[in-house]
């Protein structure tokens, strides 16, 4: 059995010690203009990534695309995404977190901009694919920080108002292309996606690595810099001092009515690698947060990535009319964000992802019984559904932060963005199967449905609550 050596055991100190000075900061204009800057740069990763949804009519006519040709389109992006979040967790935990942010956010706007010269499939598939990579790589990593820099108290509603920008970029990009890809063709849209680009110099000069990162990686002198800083910004912004830090003793609740923490074991402190996630605790945390993360962006890309072509060419909607018809359900979508944003620490984590996942399931199966005969039924209940979908999937960005200690967070959350990069794929595949085989738009809701009460069943049985815990009680 390995023992944690001396080393180990004073980055714990260190990490202690940064934690109990990161959960006596109030909430000031330096989390704000932290929370801003990173979720500019996430914001337009989203608003690029469902692009291709909104291209997809123009582009079939243009290249003269088959089925598997469009399937291609939609799903190459997805594979390098699955590709780049498993790589930048890793990356992330070694070389931190701020950089591995910056230079993902400067690839994916090169990339953009490259597109826009795209004039044949073959070149298009090749670029998107590393953009996939780019904006794989740098969402998770994201998460972790932003997590690592948010104290306990109320963490989720703070955590899920920056994570609002990526539905917000989902939903600004939805409306941007059903106006401007009509009216000036796709290339465009790829060109306003290519900003972020200039945003990788803005990361590098105005955000702090995380000091939970650095004393997890030994460098305590500078992690107790870096917080030094911070407490500064943050008491000249609240024009107070500071209250003095309180201490978490392990095996200890640090809240009233939160669990005991069972103390880590030699096994779970020693772990490194993917072999981590599943040792100990963190074996079930994993399987349960995957298992979520796969049905819930099943469902998401599954609706969203095929209903412009379903309205168009199942119910013989105008390019105009389908696009419009498909921004509705991103903006219900966006709503459900907020509402889970204000809600998540009153109800918990748990409950969220078995209300707002259930729910989900049952009006896609409704949509279902009632046969789908109209747009107007698709639009309506699609919408209602989105509201589940897109609230249930947020939480995610929340919650499996909160699930690993700071040495595997980073890790954590890029294999659950990996695991999402699954469904994201698969669900637009199995639509477009299900769809072709006789443009049967209820077996797709079925199907949809079906997936979406798995994810919900799983949460609600098996689902671990973290809802106002110190991260450190959570993850010794």
């Amino acid at each position: 059995m390995t023992r944690p050596t001396a080393a180990t055991r004073e980055a714990v100190t260190a990490r202690d010690a940064i934690a109990a000075r990161f959960e006596r900061l109030p909430a000031s204009r330096w989390h704000v203009t932290v929370r801003l800057v990173v979720g500019v740069v996430t914001f337009f990763e989203a608003f690029d990534q469902l692009l291709i949804a909104y291209a997809l009519p123009e582009l079939r006519q243009e290249w003269h695309l088959t089925d598997g040709d469009a399937t291609s389109v939609l799903t190459v992006g997805s594979v390098g995404m699955l590709i780049g979040a498993l790589l930048s967790g890793r990356l992330a935990d070694r070389f931190g977190r701020v950089r591995v942010i910056a230079y993902c956010v400067a690839a994916s706007g090169l990339a953009g901009l490259a597109l826009v010269a795209c004039t044949s499939l073959t070149p298009f598939l090749a670029l998107r694919f590393v953009q996939g990579l780019a904006i794989g790589g740098e969402v998770p990593v994201a998460a972790a920080f932003i997590s690592e820099i948010t104290r306990s108290f109320k963490r989720g509603r703070f955590v899920l108002l920056y994570e609002l920008v990526f539905p917000a970029g989902l939903t600004v990009g939805a409306l941007a292309a059903a106006w401007l890809v009509p009216a000036a063709g796709w290339r465009v849209m790829f060109a306003v996606a290519a900003v972020p680009g200039l945003l990788a110099f803005l990361v590098q000069r105005t955000v702090p690595e995380s000091p939970r990162w650095l004393a997890d990686r030994g460098r305590t002198a500078e992690a107790e810099t870096v917080m030094d800083e911070i407490e500064a910004k943050v008491s000249a912004a609240t024009g107070e001092p500071l209250p003095p830090p309180v201490r978490y003793s392990p095996g200890a609740p640090a809240h009233p009515g939160s669990p005991t923490a069972k103390a880590a074991t030699d096994a779970e402190r020693t772990a490194t690698g993917l072999r981590s996630l599943f040792t100990g605790r963190y074996r079930r945390r994993t399987l349960v947060v995957g298992a979520i993360w796969f049905t819930g962006y099943f469902v998401n890309y599954g609706v969203t990535s095929w209903l412009p072509s379903i309205y168009k060419d199942g119910y013989g909607l105008t390019l105009s009319d389908a696009l419009l018809y498909s921004t509705v359900t991103s903006v219900a979508g966006l709503l459900g964000c907020l509402l889970v944003a204000l809600t998540v620490d009153i109800l918990g984590r748990r409950k969220i992802f078995a209300i707002f996942l259930g729910g989900s399931a049952a009006l896609l199966l409704t949509l279902a019984a009632l046969g789908a005969h109209t747009p107007a039924q698709v639009l309506i209940w699609t919408s209602l559904s989105a509201v589940g979908f897109f609230g249930s999937n947020i939480c995610l960005y929340l919650y499996t932060p909160e699930l690993y200690p700071t040495r595997m967070r980073a890790l954590g959350c890029s294999v659950g963005g990996a695991v999402n990069r699954l469904g994201v794929i698969l669900g637009p595949i199995l639509v477009g199967a299900v769809y072709s085989a006789g443009n049967n738009v209820a077996a797709v809701f079925v199907m949809l449905g079906a997936v979406a009460l798995a994810g919900a069943v799983v949460a609600g049985a098996l689902a671990e609550e973290t809802a106002n815990r110190p991260l450190e009680e959570i993850s010794p």
